[in-house]
């Protein structure tokens, strides 16, 4: 059987997670989702498509979407609804978890990694964090799981810009940027997002492609020393105030890279800093390969693979993105430099 496809979608109380929920469970594309809410709040989606009944935890819709709230941990739900997959009793094809408002998505995240039965069953696609253009701003200065909710995301949605100014709109923009450079960023109303731009992002695969604005890194290293990047976007002076504590930090080198020594500083950063760490990602040139290598990572968790060959006349180099909390920048990269060949 092939791997189900599985979504995380996260976002602040209030960021529409609901609203983009039901759209996706009501329209009709043809496909059955089964929707994992993990939801403490009172703004669940069952008050409106769905009459619980206390005894069943799963509930079939009529367009053939499964619903079930978690009594239980995740990974027990999760390997109970592949079993019945399996079994012919329920038929879905992929599954959506609906996280707390407050939820940290880095455990949810991990389950799919760290457990073998979920693994061999699951595919996790993406993490998708909704945030909201009114409150974004207020939320992102005073609730660090709303900041770690951006620095996991691999796709975020803006939601609410209609009632927002579109300055105020380009500057969460901005700020969110230096968060989590990795994340293709969308305005979205009333949850009206196509469907595909939730699924099928591949947000986890180990591929060849890191997509990091090339403007973005320029304006990284025009002011190096700095934590404010702002002093070339005269628009947008009131950048200062926000000193995030998730910060992305981008690595670029020229020179081809140790593999052992590169294989020792990362095990040991992600052992010290792996709590800290949200997600990063590298496509490097590793001395004597002749093929790209990918690395990517959540939390302690690491991953790496061997990409596509370097083409003739290809220009090798090698980048990585760290997104976490308060990381060690000079550390991060003095280390990193000692680790070319």
């Amino acid at each position: 059987m092939s791997l189900i496809p599985a979504t995380i979608l996260t976002g602040f109380l209030g960021s529409g997670k609901t609203t983009l929920l039901k759209r996706v469970l009501t329209e009709a594309h043809g496909q059955k989702i089964a929707v994992i809410e993990n939801e403490f709040g009172e703004e669940n989606i069952d008050n409106e498509i769905l009459v619980q009944d206390s005894k069943e935890q799963i509930i079939q819709l009529n367009n053939g979407c499964v619903c079930c709230s978690i009594r239980e941990d995740l990974r027990t739900t999760l390997a109970d609804l592949a079993e019945k997959k399996r079994k012919g009793e329920l038929d879905f094809d992929r599954v959506v978890i609906e996280t707390t408002g407050l939820a940290d998505p880095g455990p949810v995240a991990q389950t799919f990694f760290m457990d073998d039965e979920i693994a061999e069953s699951y595919l996790l696609d993406s993490i998708l964090t909704l945030v909201d253009a009114k409150h974004g701003d207020q939320q992102l200065d005073t609730r660090q799981e709303a900041r770690r909710q951006v620095g996991f995301a691999d796709q975020i949605f803006i939601s609410k810009t209609d009632l927002v100014d579109d300055e105020t709109v380009g500057a969460l923009i901005h700020r969110i940027k230096h968060m989590n450079p990795r994340a293709k960023q969308s305005r979205v109303n009333f949850g009206e997002v196509p469907i595909a731009d939730v699924f099928d992002l591949k947000g986890f695969n180990l591929n060849a492609k890191l997509e990091i604005d090339p403007d973005f890194l320029k304006a990284d290293e025009h002011d190096h020393d700095h934590d404010h990047h702002d002093h070339e976007h005269g628009d947008h002076p009131h950048h200062h105030a926000h000193d995030d504590d998730v910060k992305s930090f981008v690595f670029r080198a020229d020179k081809p890279l140790d593999a052992g020594k590169l294989e020792d500083f990362l095990g040991a950063i992600v052992q010290v800093y792996g709590p800290k760490l949200l997600r990063y990602k590298g496509v490097l040139w590793m001395k004597g390969a002749d093929r790209k290598v990918i690395f990517q990572g959540v939390h302690q968790l690491m991953g790496s693979d061997l990409g596509p060959k370097w083409m003739p006349g290809e220009k090798k180099n090698s980048k990585m993105v760290f997104i976490g909390i308060d990381l060690p920048r000079e550390i991060l990269e003095q280390g990193l430099k000692q680790c070319l060949a």
